[in-house]
């Protein structure tokens, strides 16, 4: 058993039950019923007149301020338009509709006033209202799971009974939602015949979902966009706390989508260990760190402006890691969270990205080409390499990367990162580490690849430079040697072209208007 298993065993062991629950959860299709009294096991009403009728309204909705973003002081009530001016709503801006999910406690998380502030600082004139549907989301997993539908329809009449009531446009109408709150979301975006501007879903819930049907989860014909993060994919089908599938326009997969960057058992448990007593109050973090990271790059987003995320289209995480799809021709990357560009295409695009371990996440992204000639028939698996990049702007040294398979006379595609915006590329170094303290290869035969160039390319700036050895034809590659150094050696005219137009595309009409 891996490290990475055994640790997610620890989370399950101290955290008891809670997801236990999973195992034993029926589909939510639309004709699921669940075992507890107090779910309507009905099928949603289909007629026009349902959607006036506010009395069986169990959600509430609070319009949140920028100076008390943590605080439910005011609410707007369906059918009581007087609440609309008491709670000063702004029918002339933007109005953003936060829906929370799943809660072990009964109250909201620390995340929700964060995600509030965050909204208002980008947008100062925007109503932020926040779903709460804590009585039903602090139940039992799949009873929760079940109750989607319900406020699904609360929202839906919410959202609909303001529209109505002061003819705002649909264009300006953003549902985000996390975890369960994602189906939600798309459950009330399908409710309203699909009339909502846009529908942001966080990481939007796993567990009885990964094979339900769109009326019962998020999906893409819910808005006329749907952007979707999945930041916590680990395990199988049905079973990992996010949603694995596809189910928007545009799904983004940060670092594979899997696991996050900081969010490993033993960082999670030392933050925990460092707030003390109170720290055993966010024991779920162990299994949220990754599940909330949907959130807080989201936040990113909205706050670090000028250190945008940069996402690509890629078939596989597979293909992204060697560096094969950092492509931003016809939209094939886009912008991370609030800023992204709305492409609709016909089939749901996947895309790609890495991140840092904190706030602002953005990395920068380059593939590296290089192509190993050797005397001898050499190759090695799983090699450590340090990896430094000097530029115009800075530098950034000893990036660490494991190479999959090093052959003699073959080529290698692999991506780097790095959090430091270099500039132009001007220097780059490699030093084949040892991967023990006594290799046998140092003793019987060669371990010395002979590199005629590099090929790098940056994903951020699209720019293709090719590197040769600073001294001679070749340079050694020597494991447990000294640095490799290659300097730049010339630029493709067409890459300072796509290059040029690639930074117009990114700070120009195309992506530097938002309507979201």
């Amino acid at each position: 058993m891996g490290e990475e298993n055994i640790s997610f065993l620890a989370v399950w062991i101290i955290l008891g039950n809670i997801f236990l629950t999973f195992s034993s959860v029926p589909e939510a299709t639309t004709d699921t019923v669940f075992v507890n009294p107090t779910v309507s096991t009905s099928p949603l009403p289909t007629t026009a007149e349902w959607l006036t009728n506010y009395t069986n309204i169990v959600s509430k909705f609070s319009l949140r301020t920028a100076d008390i973003p943590d605080d439910d002081m005011c609410y707007i009530v369906a059918g009581r338009p007087e609440t609309i001016k008491e709670c000063e709503f702004n029918s002339e801006t933007q109005t953003f509709v936060v829906i929370h999910g799943w809660t072990v406690t009964g109250m909201f998380e620390s995340w929700v006033h964060k995600l509030v502030s965050a909204l208002y600082e980008r947008e100062p004139t925007a109503n932020v209202i926040v779903v709460d549907w804590l009585t039903r989301a602090n139940q039992h997993y799949p009873t929760s799971a079940a109750y989607t539908k319900l406020v699904g329809r609360d929202v839906a009449k919410f959202v609909t009974w303001l529209q109505n009531e002061l003819q705002l446009p649909w264009g300006r109408i953003h549902l985000l939602g996390y975890s369960l709150g994602a189906h939600v979301a798309g459950i009330a975006g399908d409710l309203t015949d699909h009339k909502i501007s846009r529908i942001t879903g966080l990481d939007p819930a796993g567990p009885t979902f990964e094979h339900a049907d769109d009326q019962s989860t998020l999906s893409r014909g819910d808005a006329q966009f749907v952007d979707v993060l999945h930041t916590n994919t680990r395990g199988s089908p049905d079973r990992s706390i996010g949603i694995q599938r596809p189910v928007g326009h545009i799904d983004i997969y940060p670092n594979g989508g899997t696991f996050q960057p900081g969010c490993d058992i033993q960082n999670t448990l030392l933050g925990i260990a460092m707030e003390g007593i109170k720290g055993l109050q966010n024991m779920d973090q162990l299994v949220k760190c990754s599940h909330e990271r949907s959130i807080h790059l989201f936040i990113d987003s909205l706050l670090n402006t000028q250190q945008q995320s940069f996402a690509y289209r890629c078939n596989s995480k597979e293909a992204f890691n060697k560096g094969l799809c950092l492509n931003c021709r016809k939209n094939r990357c886009n912008k991370l969270g609030y800023n992204i560009n709305k492409v609709r295409t016909a089939r749901s695009t996947k895309m790609y990205l890495k991140t840092r371990d904190m706030m602002p996440y953005k990395v920068f992204h380059y593939q590296v080409k290089v192509h190993f000639f050797s005397k001898d028939r050499l190759s090695f698996t799983e090699q450590p390499m340090k990896i430094s990049l000097f530029g115009t702007h800075g530098e950034k040294n000893d990036i660490s990367s494991v190479l999959p398979v090093m052959n003699g006379n073959s080529t290698l595609s692999f991506l780097i990162t790095t959090d430091v915006d270099i500039g132009d590329l001007m220097i780059v170094k490699m030093r084949w580490e040892k991967d023990t303290i006594i290799s046998w290869s140092n003793w019987w035969g060669s371990s010395m690849f002979h590199i005629r160039k590099l090929r790098i390319k940056s994903g951020e700036t699209q720019s293709k430079v090719i590197f040769s050895p600073k001294e001679g034809e070749f340079a050694y590659l020597v494991r447990g040697g000294e640095d490799a150094v290659f300097v730049k050696s010339k630029e493709d005219n067409r890459s300072r072209k796509e290059r040029r137009m690639h930074k117009l595309k990114m700070q120009g009409s195309l992506f530097g208007q938002n309507d979201a």
